[in-house]
């Protein structure tokens, strides 16, 4: 499994996982970990299996099953604390490979564990088992979501009866990849720097 490293050593960590359908050097991925290294958190990225062979033949697949996903964000978090044992590790990412780090965030225990748009559901669909975790979840959490977000608006989240370890950041008129209309008078560049100064504060 191959580790994408940014920023300066013995600063905190945060392993940032990909989605479903965009590697781990994305443009998205690519702006937000400039933003954080800017601010002197170094950030780790890896592409779970099925994104892997993507890279190697080119061809589409669907994520791999929960349990291949679990493993390999086992494998990292495991690789990462042999090689910076000193350094606080936080865990997240976006979407899909967020929502997974959420699943063994207290069994590993993080600092943090930090969601970047969290798919609370299907669009149109109802959470369902999607929720479980986060009702009960005692690792110290950050969910960065935009408000018209179609996996989870700012209505939605806040009738949801989540653990009172999850804090939110809500980027005004962003979808679910923080996107704003024009009309909003907001750009995602505002909402990437304004998750990135989120992110810091948190971390501490």
């Amino acid at each position: 499994m191959k580790l994408k490293k940014s920023g300066t050593k013995h600063t905190p960590i945060f392993i940032m996982a990909h989605g479903a359908g965009a590697p781990m050097d994305s443009d998205w991925m690519n702006q937000l970990t400039n933003e954080l290294v800017s601010r002197e958190i170094q950030v780790v990225r890896f592409e779970f299996p099925y994104m892997e062979e993507r890279r190697l033949n080119g061809k589409k697949r669907p994520p791999n099953t929960k349990k291949v996903l679990l493993e390999s964000w086992q494998k990292v978090i495991k690789k990462v604390r042999q090689n910076s044992p000193k350094s606080p590790i936080f865990i997240g990412g976006k979407s899909m490979g967020g929502r997974i780090a959420g699943l063994i965030a207290d069994q590993v225990k993080p600092e943090g564990f930090i969601a970047l748009g969290f798919p609370f559901h299907a669009p149109g669909k109802a959470p369902g088992e999607r929720i479980e975790n986060l009702k009960n979840l005692r690792t110290k959490t950050l969910i960065i979501q935009g408000t018209r977000d179609t996996m989870g608006t700012r209505e939605e989240c806040l009738s949801y009866p989540l653990s009172k370890k999850i804090q939110f950041k809500w980027l005004e008129d962003g979808d679910h990849s923080w996107k704003p209309r024009q009309k909003s008078g907001h750009t995602l560049e505002e909402h990437m720097q304004t998750a990135a100064d989120t992110i810091k504060n948190f971390i501490g």
